[in-house]
């Protein structure tokens, strides 16, 4: 089986890096992983986190890990209770209750393995109160932590916290190289890869799972045909569509929430209080970052969507990524201008930002249609006064 280092695809530097810090001892208490979204820096985090904890070390001449294991297994599922992914918590980012919570827990015990790791995302988000309630313990960590910060730019996390930290930078993947790597390594046709690509933000890690999910496929086709409808749909139509794909979003949900719970069933017999406490807090948060993740790719094919009718408006069809729906692409390509899809692709970043408030799902995607569809009529509006 390959190691989970592998896995880190488009970054051939930083896979080799990780690897010869692991093979020669040299892991760091904290690292900081900088680099646009769609970079991969979950997956390394993960497989560092493999690496570091699998209790069979380092296998092969290469660094590797077992991949067999109980740790490897659940490290790649994502279910080990001493591998923490923290997201900020509050509309501004992290909480303070959130790092004191963060530092409490890093000093006791691992619940099951001899180290523990914490995978702190949007790292950029610690503002100067949360950061100065961590700095001690980034500082000086349990000799059994490991802390794995992801940002998108060094510039954006405080200096205190970068000056503690080995960075790692992540470069960008274009998103031509993003899919010729994923056909690559799945088998699956280029314009699959690149719909693909462009449906999950730019991440071919997420990437290959949408390929894989028969559900994530019919998720897309649900959106692109509310896209098609959208232009001609009245307020209460375009909150339907909204609630429909809200609830289509939430689905991959229940099914985490039930393996969680056999997961979390079939070791509470042998848990003290005290760890069932923080694996219940740990899938509290691994359900709200899925829950995030399926909104943003919501948000992702939309604006897959409105680029292709952007491109057709500008007379570049060569540059359309939905292939599959060309049609409708064209129909609506032929009521509006540039400037509406522009202005509806600017709505699309705004329920982004509403998405990292941690904005209801509900309230993010009501908004959005609502916007997009009168953006999209804009260009009718203009034709009409121009006709009067």
């Amino acid at each position: 089986m390959a190691d989970a280092f592998e896995n880190i695809l488009g970054q051939p530097k930083v896979r080799d890096f990780l690897r010869a810090s692991v093979m020669h001892d040299r892991v760091s208490h904290a690292y900081l992983f900088c680099g646009p979204t769609g970079s991969n820096k979950m997956t390394a985090a993960y497989a560092l986190a493999q690496a570091v904890m699998c209790p069979k070390g380092p296998q092969g001449p290469r660094g590797g890990q077992c991949g067999s294991c109980d740790a490897c297994s659940r490290i790649l599922r994502r279910k080990h209770p001493d591998v923490v992914l923290l997201h900020p918590e509050g509309a501004s980012g992290y909480l303070i209750e959130q790092v004191r919570e963060l530092v409490a827990s890093a000093s006791l015990a691992p619940i099951q393995a001899k180290r523990k790791v914490y995978i702190i995302d949007e790292a950029d988000r610690l503002g100067t109160k949360a950061a100065n309630a961590f700095l001690k313990t980034l500082e000086e960590p349990p000799s059994d932590v490991v802390f794995i910060l992801l940002a998108r730019i060094r510039e954006g996390v405080l200096p205190t916290i970068v000056s503690r930290c080995q960075v790692v930078p992540f470069r960008h993947i274009p998103a031509h190289e993003a899919a010729g790597i994923l056909a690559q390594n799945t088998g699956a046709s280029l314009d699959k890869c690149r719909i693909a690509i462009e449906s999950c933000g730019g991440s071919i890690t997420r990437a290959v799972e949408f390929l894989k999910s028969n559900e994530r496929l019919a998720f897309r086709s649900q959106v692109l045909e509310a896209m098609e409808r959208l232009r001609n749909a009245d307020d209460w139509d375009v909150l339907c569509m909204a609630k429909d794909l809200v609830l289509l979003s939430k689905a991959p949900l229940d099914v985490v929430r039930a393996e969680q719970e056999e997961e979390l069933a079939k070791n509470a017999d042998f848990l003290a209080k005290s760890a069932i406490r923080q694996i219940e807090a740990r899938n509290k948060r691994a359900l709200s970052a899925r829950s995030v993740e399926s909104l943003r790719q919501l948000s992702s094919i939309v604006a897959s969507w409105l680029r292709d009718v952007l491109v057709l408006c500008a007379e570049t069809p060569e540059l359309v990524i939905n292939v599959d729906v060309r049609g409708a692409l064209e129909d609506a390509a032929l009521a509006v201008d540039e400037a509406c899809v522009a202005e509806a692709l600017a709505a699309v970043r705004r329920c982004n930002e509403a998405i990292s408030y941690n904005v209801s799902p509900e309230t993010c995607i009501d908004g959005l249609l609502l916007e997009v569809r009168d953006a999209l009529c804009g260009a009718r509006s203009r034709a009409g006064k121009r006709a009067c």
